[in-house]
């Protein structure tokens, strides 16, 4: 048996690939702001300018899966540098964009790059760290996690105030570049040697996996990114193939096991890896909760109450202070509270987006902001005991060889949920609204319908936390039994 030997730059390494992840995430949701702006400036139809969103969202949910298990098969060190070089130079080939395709084709790059980075997050922790360290980075991953999703509208809203217009916009992505180099160059220093390349790409990789999963994820995500467009209605065959190839994978993947090759994602995560399943479960769930209501405040701040896209970032940067505090805390607590702070975390977000759907019941009118800081603030601290627990006790079992590609399925789950959500709110939100109910009434709605979901995610939650204390009372009769035995021998 060999002695784990701490790595004496681990935290240096997580530093650098944490400040890589935060660009990647961040990207999901900054451009939202910059849209009106690169519109007017590109001339982009509305369909066009749709897809400089959803096409960084599509691809980047696309790769994460087998961005992972290229981590674990070819070296973690190796993939994040390449994916992070890929990253630097698609930010700057979207700045550089002087027309609507060249743009979306860089976002469609762009997006591969992150998603292949992103999952080298969570498998370097789990390779760098042990014990209460290692709860320690997931908190400081949970807050990255947790700010970059909550604060890309407000930094967005800075950085087009600070260039102004008309092409203010191009720093949204070229500011990008040089964070990447410095992060980069940093990486190189301190990220770990990689390990020796495998022999054989073709015999360590699983290309038909990588194949039916790509079919199965996209037939879940194109339609409901298009949802706006007429997706719904239109792709909808889509979700056939998408059962139909996710069948098709899990099958391959099984025979792949029986036959000792390596899969691409090995079915036994979810069937023999205690709390994955139901933790992966968890995460997506929240996702589709915490991250669709989202863009229904954007929505109802800037069309209701006409506030400024920075005025509307700035009403919901709360939910990021108290998540960014809270996760980082919560990280050091999993080792003595376990689910317990998953649970707790998830009541305090319920109760937070009630209160905002009460108040906004009374129609508070331009004072919203004000109204909702306090509640919003609550159910920050809550989504921050959500994530970084939640990442850290459903990856805490997994094997550091499967680390990287659990990772990925962790993320995909979430990308899935935030694509849901994200759809979900948005029809409750303008159904309500078209109905004449009014901006308050619709984002009453909206809330309620995130508060549902995410007690969807408590749900199982609570069943993870009963099944925990079952396998720790098991465990601790078995020890008693041999304990018992190894006496009577004596």
């Amino acid at each position: 048996m060999t002695t784990f030997e701490p790595d004496p730059r681990r935290w240096k390494a997580l530093a650098v690939t944490l400040a890589a992840g935060f660009m990647g995430l961040l990207d999901v949701s900054i451009v939202n702001t910059a849209l009106p702006s690169i519109q007017k400036d590109l001339g982009a139809s509305s369909g066009g300018i749709q897809w400089v969103v959803s096409g960084y969202a599509l691809a980047f949910g696309l790769v994460l899966v087998t961005g992972g298990r290229l981590g674990d098969a070819l070296g973690r060190r190796r993939m994040f540098l390449f994916a992070l070089a890929a990253f630097v130079l698609t930010s700057a080939f979207a700045g550089a964009a002087q027309d609507e395709t060249t743009l979306i084709i860089a976002r469609l790059l762009q997006g591969f790059a992150s998603g292949m980075m992103t999952p080298q997050n969570s498998g370097m922790i789990q390779d760098l760290f042990r014990g209460a360290e290692r709860g320690r980075a997931f908190g400081m991953f949970g807050a990255t996690v947790g700010i970059s999703t909550a604060v890309g509208p407000v930094l967005g809203g800075v950085i087009l105030a600070v260039f102004g217009d008309p092409e203010g916009w191009r720093w949204v992505f070229y500011v990008n570049v040089p964070i990447g180099i410095l992060a980069f160059t940093l990486a190189l220093r301190w990220l770990p040697k990689a390990e020796k390349p495998a022999k054989s790409l073709r015999g360590e990789i699983d290309f038909v996996g990588m194949m039916l999963l790509g079919v199965a994820v996209l037939g879940v995500l194109l339609p409901l990114i298009e949802s706006e467009q007429g997706g719904l209605g239109s792709l909808w065959w889509l979700f056939v193939v998408a059962v139909v190839f996710g069948f098709a994978f899990v099958r391959w993947e099984r025979s792949m096991v029986r036959r000792g090759r390596p899969p691409l994602l090995d079915t036994r995560l979810f069937t023999g890896t205690p709390g994955y399943a139901t933790g992966a479960a968890v995460g997506a769930l929240y996702f589709s909760g915490f991250t669709g209501m989202w863009l229904v405040f954007a929505i109802f701040f800037q069309q209701g109450l006409g506030y400024t896209p920075l005025q509307s970032g700035l009403a919901v940067t709360s939910f990021a202070l108290g998540s960014a505090v809270s996760a980082a805390v919560a990280g050091r607590l999993v080792p003595r509270w376990g689910r317990k702070l998953t649970v707790t975390g998830l009541v305090m977000v319920i109760s937070g987006m009630v209160t905002v759907a009460v108040l906004a019941g009374q129609d508070p009118g331009s004072a919203a902001g004000w109204w909702f800081a306090f509640p919003l603030l609550v159910a920050g601290v809550g989504g921050g005991m959500v994530i970084s627990p939640n990442t850290t006790l459903t990856l805490e079992c997994v094997p550091t060889s499967m680390a990287g590609v659990a990772g990925g399925a962790l993320q995909t789950g979430q990308r899935i949920g935030t694509a849901i959500g994200t759809v979900v709110l948005a029809s409750v939100f303008h159904a309500v609204l078209g109905a004449n109910g009014g901006y308050p009434s619709a984002l009453t709605a909206a809330m309620l319908c995130a508060a549902g979901l995410t007690c969807s995610a408590l749900l199982l939650a609570v069943i993870e936390l009963r099944g925990r204390r079952k396998r720790r009372l098991l465990t601790e009769r078995e020890e008693a039994a041999s304990a018992g035995a190894d006496s009577q021998r004596g």
